[in-house]
């Protein structure tokens, strides 16, 4: 039987949305046909977010896998899903960004998204097929220009919200501070290693949700490491509680009022993530998860190179 999943309200969004993502960014990238069949499977056990980008190249996959839904009954509308898409760099000029999220509806074959995001606040001055990039293809986001297209989006009935993904606080406000339809989501790094609790104060002052990427430390990717599942600290955690390393991490990010985007095509796994709603962490538990090192994971230099006001971003929290 499925699991029915919490769900947390936005600003500006007629719609809730459910506090589990599945992500749909794979390493090294999958095929549509296995894309498409690990979401039906995630559907078939219970998740109904499902993340998705213009630069994870899974659009399509997901397009498709909810046509299957339909026609399989596994769900009975569209509406039953929670559908995030990502705006890339390279389109993030206030003059491309209604015609890229529409490029992603085509793709999508949907007539809007539940949220869409500026996936990087940085601008690429021309499409890039690998990174890192040199310094003249990349410049500082035009915010204004930017978040007011992203606005027309929502205008346009494009999406039912907008946000932003990989913002610091500095940047958080810098939209704020332009923004008439303020962002209902910021989508960042964050786990028991990376906790982003001036982010966290930040966002949750201003009715901005926090999404949690790499809840797991994206283990077995180029970018993550194996901090949090081979940590003894988590382990001894799950050992006194009956779970799993990854469950716990999992519990400490829901605990914070953060919804999680994980990501496994694996079926046990993507259940075993799902069991994650119907136990607590003690106070102690989270005592010692607060103590833990902190350590950023992904940096923008590490995608695009570490050229002088990237590195400067990074150096933002």
């Amino acid at each position: 039987m499925a699991i029915i999943i919490p769900t947390v309200s936005l600003s500006n969004c007629d719609k809730a949305m459910p506090i589990m993502a599945m992500g749909t960014s794979s390493y090294p990238p999958a095929d549509l046909e296995t894309t498409k069949a690990a979401i039906l499977e995630a559907i078939k056990v219970g998740y109904r977010h499902f993340d998705t980008a213009f630069a994870y190249g899974s659009e399509k996959a997901v397009g498709e896998a909810i046509v299957e839904a339909l026609g399989l009954g596994l769900i009975e509308s569209r509406d039953q899903l929670f559908i995030t898409t990502k705006l890339w760099p390279s389109f993030a000029d206030p003059a491309q960004v209604v015609p890229a999220c529409k490029a992603s509806l085509q793709n999508l074959q949907l007539e809007y998204v539940d949220l869409y995001l500026i996936h990087l606040p940085v601008r690429l001055t021309e499409m890039v097929r690998k990174t890192p990039v040199e310094r003249e293809v990349i410049e500082p986001l035009d915010i204004k220009g930017v978040w007011e297209s992203m606005e027309e989006c929502k205008h346009l009935g494009l999406t039912k919200a907008i946000g932003i993904s990989n913002f610091s606080c500095r940047l958080t406000q810098e939209v704020l501070s332009v923004a008439k339809i303020p962002p209902a989501v910021n989508q960042v790094e964050m786990n028991p290693v990376w906790q982003q609790k001036k982010l966290r104060e930040l966002c949750r002052e201003k009715g901005i949700h926090i999404t949690a990427y790499s809840p797991l430390g994206a283990n077995n990717t180029a970018w993550g490491d194996n901090r949090i599942v081979q940590s003894d600290v988590l382990a001894k955690i799950a050992n006194a509680r009956g779970k799993t390393t990854a469950q716990v991490a999992l519990r400490w990010v829901y605990e914070q009022g953060v919804v999680l985007a994980t990501k496994s095509f694996n079926k046990e796994r993507m259940k075993e993530n799902l069991q994650i709603f119907d136990w607590a962490l003690t106070q102690q538990d989270l005592q010692t998860i607060d103590q833990l090192p902190q350590l950023k994971g992904v940096t923008l230099a590490s995608i695009f190179g570490p050229h002088d006001f990237i590195l400067d971003l990074d150096a933002e929290i």
